[in-house]
């Protein structure tokens, strides 16, 4: 496991995938740093897409980012955790599968953050999916904080 700093190295041109956690950050916190690593489509991996936090719930959420620019995709259906049997055995199936093509479709035109609630992805689902799109040969990025990043290598 790696834990970076000094993120700027990572330039806009180059073709990134970013997963990040809204876990304990302020909404207005959260754009901000999905602008700082110039996110454009904020796909959401939730399976059970609701919070204690309004803002964070999918139709909130949904609208509160269209209004700041950025585009919605829900892939939780596809790509949500807790899954029966774990999570691991449910990446061989089909839905998955579809739900990793869709990603990809999604980075070759924009800037993609794959979100959901845990800040830490080395605790959440977001860890398998940042593998499997390595594994077909896309940088991944796990973002913690503006400055604080983990990479793992395969």
């Amino acid at each position: 496991m790696n834990i970076l700093g000094g993120c700027e190295i990572f330039l806009m041109e180059e073709k990134v995938i970013y997963t990040m956690g809204y876990g304990g950050r302020e909404f207005d916190e959260f754009v901000e740093l999905l602008r700082f690593y110039g996110v454009e489509v904020v796909v959401d991996v939730r399976r059970f897409p609701t919070s204690k936090r309004e803002e964070y719930k999918r139709e909130n959420f949904e609208r509160l980012l269209t209004e700041r620019g950025f585009k919605y995709v829900y892939l939780g259906d596809l790509l949500g955790g807790y899954r029966s049997g774990g999570y691991e055995s449910y990446m061989e199936t089909s839905e998955y599968k579809r739900g990793i093509e869709r990603v990809i479709e999604l980075a070759e035109k924009y800037r993609v953050a794959i979100v959901c609630c845990e800040r830490l992805p080395w605790r959440c689902h977001r860890r398998f999916i940042g593998d499997t799109l390595r594994e077909r040969n896309l940088k991944v990025i796990h973002v913690i904080d503006k400055d604080r990043i983990w990479k793992t290598l395969l």
